[in-house]
């Protein structure tokens, strides 16, 4: 298994559609969710994936402060391989891009309610009431970083 950190401008259209690919299979064909899923935050974001010879095993994007929130940002989190592990790895590793390249000292993201705990156990709270997002009831939740 192999961990990929690359900004936005370093991807290759390869990688790019491949990360397009399963985002949109996720998010827009499984959930059956119609929303803009290209939504210009990619250009700003460190996009962290782990793949192998069957290709990206998981992948998510780290934004900036300002981009999405006041604080740092995690998200498009996809296990693509779910209940192996490999969420929390990348996950972790997004906490620690956020840190290392953003000096965020709080991530803040809009969590999937069914995935609250996977959340919480890497760290994360709940600090929002449930909302809809695109039909989809979601939470706010934010990660002090150490």
């Amino acid at each position: 298994m192999e961990l990929i950190i690359k900004k936005f401008d370093e991807l290759t259209v390869n990688e790019l559609y491949d990360i397009l690919k399963l985002r949109v299979n996720v998010f827009v064909v499984e959930q059956e969710c119609p929303y803009p899923e290209i939504d210009d935050k990619d250009q700003n974001a460190y996009h962290v994936w782990l793949r192998d010879e069957e290709g990206i095993a998981a992948y998510l994007r780290v934004l900036d402060k300002g981009v999405s929130f006041d604080d740092a940002a995690v998200g498009r989190v996809i296990s693509a391989r779910r209940r192996k592990g490999f969420g929390t790895v990348v996950l972790k590793e997004g906490i620690r891009v956020a840190k290392e390249k953003f000096g965020a000292d709080k991530i803040t993201i809009e969590a999937q309610v069914y995935a609250r705990k996977f959340y919480e156990n890497v760290g994360f709270r709940q600090v929002s009431e449930e909302f809809l997002e695109d039909g989809i009831p979601h939470i706010l939740m934010t990660l002090e970083v150490e």
